[in-house]
């Protein structure tokens, strides 16, 4: 019968004050041992409050440092402290821990916090051959870099940044930038980047070849690349649902470079788009 390894490490902190936490440095670690080392797995890291960054590297195991931040809701409930009539009392603690799991399950890892409204930032290095998915909400950026496979990130109130990624791409975010640089591409896999509030910048390697779909309602579009630009008119449609009338125009950006590929999908409301052209 099949041994299957599952390991469950959780780490719990008592911290005395927050900002003493942050004076001191008092960074927490975990190391996650795979099932399978060197072989290609799966990572999953969610938060609601924080940064995440995953740096790809040489070794083995997940190495994951832990470090709590001072947030803004914090600082106001301080601030609304010293308003409160104490009678000469101290106070002697702030907000407690925190508490990450990760659990490694058949080189499938999922990380993750128990208090959504903690502030924690998570620092990832990672076996670089891997299947990346990590979101954040609140009070952090997404740093990905050195990569080599599929990277999925999604964030809502702040920017995402990837470099030196090998491979495929989905990129989505609110309030922030996209910027993805490419050491390479896998060829046969779509990708796409958007953001409603911020600029798209997306550096790829000189011979990349791929079929390119672009729109940015209220901003431009660049690209460093000659395009062959599909000049087929724009798809209108006209509907009458329930006596509402509705006019739509498809009005996409369309071309290939370099004769052509998988499609890449890059789409803002407000923001420019910028294609750049890497090395080979």
């Amino acid at each position: 019968m099949k041994r299957f390894k599952h390991i469950l490490l959780i780490l719990i902190l008592a911290v005395t004050s927050a900002g003493t936490y942050a004076q001191q440095g008092n960074d927490e670690q975990l190391t996650v041992p795979l099932s399978s080392p060197g072989k290609p797995y799966t990572l999953k890291v969610h938060l609601v409050q924080g940064s995440i960054k995953v740096t790809g590297y040489e070794g083995k195991d997940i190495l994951i440092t832990v470090s709590a931040s001072q947030g803004e809701d914090e600082e106001n409930d301080n601030e609304n402290v010293k308003e409160k009539n104490l009678e000469g009392m101290k106070r002697l603690s702030s907000h407690g821990g925190y508490e990450v799991s990760a659990k490694e399950l058949d080189n499938t890892v999922t990380i993750n916090t128990s208090n959504p409204n903690k502030t924690v930032n998570l620092t990832l290095k990672v076996p670089q051959d891997v299947k990346l998915k990590v979101g954040t909400v609140n009070e952090g950026v997404l740093e990905i870099e050195n990569i080599k496979g599929e990277v999925e990130a999604n964030n809502v109130n702040d920017k995402i940044d990837l470099k030196d990624i090998s491979g495929s791409v989905v990129a989505n975010t609110v309030n922030g930038d996209v910027t993805v640089t490419f050491k390479a591409v896998d060829p046969s896999a779509p990708m796409a980047f958007s953001t409603l509030n911020g600029d798209i910048r997306v550096t790829l390697p000189a011979d990349v070849k791929a079929n390119l779909k672009m729109k940015s309602d209220n901003g431009e579009v660049y690209s460093g690349f000659d395009i062959d630009l599909d000049k087929t008119a724009p798809n209108i449609t006209k509907s009458n649902e329930n006596g509402v009338l509705k006019l739509t125009k498809d009005d996409w950006i369309k071309g290939k470079i370099n004769g052509g590929g998988q499609e890449l999908m890059l789409k803002t409301m407000q923001g420019d788009i910028f294609v750049k052209k890497g090395t080979r």
